[in-house]
């Protein structure tokens, strides 16, 4: 294994290790897995590249960095030359972390300095410029992720938001320097006196110039787009083969899940229920017990073969009458619970293809599912929309399609459970 991610949600790791599979033309990708929480055992031989999703991203600072740094021991007993510290394209996070803590502990532990920083991912609108982070052209505070249940989002300055959360300094890399090319980003990050930089990037170019510019650099933090560039240094080295994964297709029972609040998220639950059975959970029912997962796999089952979808997804002004009345937390570890038990429940049924959209929601399925069938291992198939591929696990696999909340078009159920079944 050359290339190990930590990733801090299940979304997050299912994008990057599309990432890493397909690589850029002409070039291509790595032989690539994704795990579900640090592998008790070694990894599969022929596995160039190997991401580790955990649920740290809203997890407490100590929990994610050690976490964090499990994953790291592991990934380096691989063999790992490199390691990436993924986060959410839009940096998400509170005051408190828990992207500067982790990645201030990793730096530490891998003895680094110049870390590049850069959540960008053109392909899906988001971009870094003079530090700042936009959503298409929207500013990050003002692109609806300000209103984040979770972790909302009021300032798109990446220096000041990393600054407020580790001690360690944090400069800048502005455009014209990754511009001018590798050997200008390179020798700006060889000068760089504080532990991290941010580095603008407003296009795929600006990725792949930065990737060749982090060849042989221990560390490496960023959302999924800073991986664009990182398989062919490998490949060109002679050192990786690289090639495409082989993907079966599944036929039989699906279900589609949806526990994410973001506005994309929302548009697809309308435009899958004009023409299928969908199932609003009651939450205040969840909470007082009277609503369970067996109501929600009775409904599934009932609405066998229509593509039936269960969702929790609310409006923020919703959302947070729901967390006012019982707590923010209580109300996501309720909720996640829920959409793990009925995931056990259909996949002890004979359901081998699960979609789902939201990160907290999709780590809580993708965990429950791996558990069920005894697999930590994921293999990565087609991908559905940018950043998000279909993940296979076991012999006689069960599919998976785990949806960050803000990805994907209008019709993205509809397509995953085609792709699923057909292929790409």
């Amino acid at each position: 294994m050359l290339i190990g991610v930590i990733a801090d949600d299940f979304t997050g790791g299912s994008d990057i290790a599309n990432t890493l599979a397909k690589g850029h033309a002409p070039e291509g990708g790595l032989r690539t897995a994704q795990y579900a929480g640090v592998p008790t055992g070694p990894a599969a031989p022929g596995i160039e590249a190997g991401v580790i999703s955990l649920k740290s991203r809203s997890a407490p600072v100590d929990e994610a960095v050690t976490q964090s740094l499990a994953a790291l021991d592991w990934l380096t007993a691989q063999g790992c030359e490199q390691i990436v510290f993924k986060y959410c394209s839009t940096f998400d996070s509170t005051d408190d972390g828990n992207i500067g803590p982790v990645a201030e502990a990793l730096a530490r532990a891998l003895d680094c300095r110049g870390v590049v920083v850069c959540p960008a991912f053109p392909t899906a609108g988001r971009t870094v410029y003079q530090g700042h982070l936009f959503v298409f052209d929207r500013l990050l505070n003002e692109s609806g992720m300000q209103t984040h249940p979770l972790t909302p989002m009021t300032d798109p300055d990446l220096r000041r938001v990393l600054s407020a959360q580790t001690s360690a300094g944090v400069g800048l890399v502005p455009h014209p320097v990754v511009a001018a090319g590798a050997s200008a980003l390179r020798k700006a990050l060889g000068d760089m006196s504080e532990s991290f930089a941010v580095v603008d990037a407003i296009s795929d170019e600006a990725l792949l110039t930065i990737g060749e510019a982090v060849d042989g650099a221990a560390l490496v933090t960023g959302g999924s787009g800073i991986a664009l560039g990182l398989p062919r240094n490998f490949i060109r080295a002679g050192r990786a083969q690289g090639g495409e994964t082989p993907f079966a297709p599944v036929k039989g029972a699906a279900a589609i899940l949806a526990g994410s609040c973001s506005g994309a998220t929302r548009g697809q639950v309308e435009h899958h229920a004009a023409c299928h059975p969908t199932l609003a959970i009651d939450v205040p029912g969840v909470m007082a017990g009277t609503f369970t997962a067996d109501d929600v796999v009775r409904f599934v089952t009932e609405h066998a073969g229509q593509a039936p979808l269960v969702y929790s997804s609310g409006t923020p002004e919703q959302v947070g009458a729901m967390q006012s009345e019982f707590g923010r937390e209580v109300v996501s570890a309720r909720l996640d619970a829920l959409f793990a038990d009925t995931a056990r429940a259909l996949i002890a049924q004979g359901y081998r293809r699960l979609v789902v959209a939201g990160g907290e929601t999709s780590g809580a399925v993708a965990q429950a599912v791996c558990d069920t069938l005894s697999v930590d291992a994921m293999r990565i198939g087609p991908e559905i929309d940018p950043g998000v591929p279909i993940l296979s696990l076991g012999d006689a696999p069960v599919l998976l399609a785990l949806k960050s909340g803000n990805f994907g078009t209008p019709d993205f159920f509809d397509k995953a459970l085609a792709i699923m079944e057909q292929g790409a």
